[in-house]
């Protein structure tokens, strides 16, 4: 992957209200998941985030980001504490995802990095945004399905969700339609390649996840 010298200035939010995929890396193997995540953003997934708990995640981010250049969007997931926080800023990452609201939601807010922070009842949600959070990671989203996803908006439509766990490349159409502003999609899309696995493979699901994620813009919905 060549990289590139243009620096994506879009706002997070808008990023992730454009593109409407964000990808998860969580592997085994640092240079597998490093070559994981330069194929997912030549692929044209524009958001990966790089889970903590990937073999030396934070020296993945910093390759990644020196590799792709500015313009690549590297995030770190499972981000708990404000320490976590401060080492995932130094390493690259533009943007923080929690798995809960816990410090680091706000330690994001306050380090000026744009934050996905996890929740999933209504009380959760709206003090995820409360807090700072760009936009509101339902998680785990299999828990209540796209339905569940679809209640929640009725009393609040213009919560920022972005559903997380179990996303396969159905269901992201229907989360799409039914209102999320965006997807988070881990081994469904990444599969085993962050473990040494078919980069190949991963190539072709993420075209076929960028297509379905493009084919429902925002305001076209259920």
């Amino acid at each position: 992957m060549k990289p590139s010298h243009t620096v994506n200035t879009d706002p997070f939010s808008a990023m992730l209200r454009r593109t409407r995929l964000a990808a998860i890396v969580r592997g085994s193997d640092a240079d597998a998941a490093l070559r994981t995540v330069l194929a997912l953003l030549d692929e044209g997934v524009a958001l990966v985030e790089v889970s903590l708990n990937t073999t030396d995640a934070l020296g993945v981010i910093r390759r990644a980001v020196a590799e792709a250049g500015p313009a690549a969007r590297v995030g770190a997931g499972t981000v708990l504490t404000e320490d976590e926080v401060a080492r995932a800023r130094e390493a690259g990452a533009t943007w923080i995802v929690t798995p809960a609201l816990s410090e680091s939601v706000a330690a994001s807010v306050r380090a000026g990095l744009p934050v996905l922070a996890g929740a999933l009842t209504p009380t959760e949600a709206v003090a995820a945004r409360r807090a700072g959070a760009d936009a509101v990671k339902l998680f785990p989203a299999s828990l209540g399905g796209p339905s569940y996803l679809k209640a929640l908006r009725d009393p609040f439509p213009d919560l920022p969700l972005v559903p997380v766990g179990g996303v396969d490349l159905t269901s992201a159409g229907q989360y799409l339609a039914y209102g999320a502003v965006a997807v988070g999609v881990g081994s469904p899309l990444v599969g085993d390649a962050a473990h040494g696995g078919d980069l190949d493979a991963l190539r072709v699901r993420a075209r076929r996840y960028v297509t379905a994620c493009a084919a429902v813009p925002e305001g076209e919905r259920a």
